[in-house]
């Protein structure tokens, strides 16, 4: 990757923190700058893997990746979608050093900034915005666990996949209908079946 490719992801992972916590100082901003590294990846290597302890909490600057876990029967189950602006990391693992419980796979080539788990820890004891920006990032990734566990528990197939279309529009043509359903918690064929009757209603 090109040193220009490292400034811009660099640069778009400080634009986000600066969008979450808009008083940071430069100072922070700087600390912060000065851990980072940035991973390229190619379609379908992994960023983490199950049972390994994730050392780094990654931002996605560029690229997709799907996280799953695999059942006793030796299925792939879909847990979540990591694009753009969003990041890869079993949080709750994490933040207690533990094995991490699912696989992070890139779907696409992917560009990755980097941030160690040692370098977040020094950070929150030496700048409180730091610590500010670590607590947004845990609410960020509670609430999409806490709306996955409730789309289950309250919607419908139907209403799941439109919900998925409706808060992921640049999304749905970068997943395969395999990973979808699987996320979705649906059959192939049902997902399929979904997809032609909203197709028709449209006519």
């Amino acid at each position: 990757m090109t040193d220009v490719n490292n400034e811009s992801a660099i640069t778009s992972f400080l634009d986000s923190v600066k969008s979450l916590c808009p008083n940071i100082s430069d100072l922070e901003l700087n600390y912060l700058e000065s851990g980072i590294t940035v991973s390229n990846l190619t379609t379908k290597q992994f960023y983490i893997e199950a049972n390994s302890i994730q050392r780094v909490i990654g931002f996605v600057y560029r690229g997709l990746l799907r996280s799953f876990y695999v059942n006793n029967g030796g299925d792939e189950i879909t847990v979540n979608f990591i694009r753009e602006r969003k990041y890869a990391t079993h949080f709750s693992a994490f933040i207690t050093q533990t094995p991490c419980k699912y696989f992070f796979q890139c779907i696409e080539n992917t560009i990755i900034v980097n941030l160690s788990y040692q370098h977040i820890q020094e950070g929150y004891n030496r700048f409180p915005l730091i610590e500010r920006y670590g607590r947004l990032i845990a609410e960020e990734v509670l609430k999409t666990q806490q709306k996955r566990i409730e789309g289950f528990l309250f919607d419908n197939a139907e209403t799941r996949y439109l919900d998925f279309v409706k808060e992921n529009p640049n999304l749905f043509n970068r997943v395969s209908l395999t990973f979808l359903s699987s996320f979705l918690g649906i059959e192939r064929q049902t997902l399929t079946r979904i997809r032609q009757k909203l197709a028709q209603q449209k006519f």
